[in-house]
């Protein structure tokens, strides 16, 4: 039984990872929200406990009409690590908040762009957690 489950719906997060940020993003770097070729959504995946980490991706949904070329998502990680707008600092503050005072999250990392479908690529995210005493 994954433990976070009840943490991470689809609201939260939602919550946590608004769609408008996807128009955020491609507005700063386009400076029109229409070119962007994805939407990110947030998905939360699992919690591994053998070595404490929740594991999450940021998923990139083919916008109709566009083309979520492999060579447009594989620089994404380094890019998402320290963009403002994705703002991955803030969005590990806002999931330790969710999880109230029971755990805290540690280091994370982003990790290779992964091409699940033609339209759809995925960047994991894996956060290590401690439970607090």
């Amino acid at each position: 039984m994954d433990l976070f489950t009840e943490y991470f719906t689809a609201e939260k997060l939602a919550e946590l990872f608004p769609p408008q940020r996807s128009n955020d993003f491609f507005e700063a770097l386009f400076g029109d929200a229409e070119e962007g070729a994805f939407d990110i959504r947030l998905a939360y995946n699992r919690y591994d406990s053998a070595d404490e980490t929740l594991h999450f991706t940021l998923d990139l949904h083919e916008r109709p009409g566009k083309c979520l070329a492999c060579n447009l998502t594989y620089g994404l990680p380094d890019v998402f690590t320290r963009h403002p707008i994705i703002n991955l600092t803030r969005l590990i503050k806002d999931i330790d908040a969710l999880m109230g005072d029971d755990y805290m999250c540690e280091e994370w990392k982003l990790g290779a762009t992964q091409q699940q479908q033609s339209a759809l690529h995925s960047i994991p995210l894996v956060i290590a957690v401690k439970k607090v005493e």
